[in-house]
C-alpha cells in the first residue's frame, strides 16, 4: 500500500469521525475534521500530479538520475515530459527500499525533537475540546 493510499484512508477516517461527532451535536469539531480531510485530499491531489525532473526524482526516490532515465527510456516508467527532456510524475516514481529501523520508525520523525509524539485519539480529543470553548 502506497503512502498516498494510507493517507487517503486517514482522510476517510476523519470524515467518518466527523459524521459521528455531528450525530452527537459536535458540529464545530466535525467541521474541523472535515476541513482537515479536505486539506489532506488537496495535498495528495497536488502530490499525485507533481512532475519531477530526473534530478528531482532521484533525490525523492533514492535511485540515480541515470537509472531513472533508463527506466523511462525502457518504458518501465511513463515519460511525463517529452523526448530529450524526460520527466517523471511523482505518482509513478519508484522508491528505493530503505532499511527499517530497530524502533520500527521508517520516517525518522521520531528523532525530531520539534515533533511531539501524538496519537490520533489525542488529536481528535484536542479538536473536540477546542470546539467546546
Amino acid at each position: 500500500m502506497s503512502q498516498t493510499d494510507t493517507l487517503g484512508i486517514l482522510s476517510e477516517e476523519w470524515r467518518r469521525r466527523a459524521a459521528t461527532l455531528r450525530r452527537y451535536g459536535g458540529d464545530a469539531p466535525a467541521a474541523a475534521l472535515d476541513a482537515c480531510a479536505a486539506e489532506l485530499d488537496a495535498a495528495l491531489h497536488r502530490q499525485d500530479h507533481a512532475i519531477l525532473t530526473l534530478t528531482e526524482a532521484a533525490e525523492e526516490s533514492g535511485y540515480s538520475a541515470s537509472h531513472l532515465g533508463r527506466l523511462v527510456r525502457e518504458g518501465t516508467i511513463p515519460n511525463a515530459g517529452r523526448p530529450g527532456a524526460p520527466r517523471i510524475a511523482l505518482k509513478d516514481l519508484p522508491l528505493k527500499a530503505r532499511g527499517a529501523r530497530a524502533d520500527g520508525d521508517e520516517t525518522g520523525l521520531a528523532d525530531s525533537p520539534s515533533l511531539p509524539q501524538v496519537a490520533n485519539a489525542e488529536v481528535v480529543r484536542s479538536i473536540i475540546e477546542r470546539g467546546r470553548r
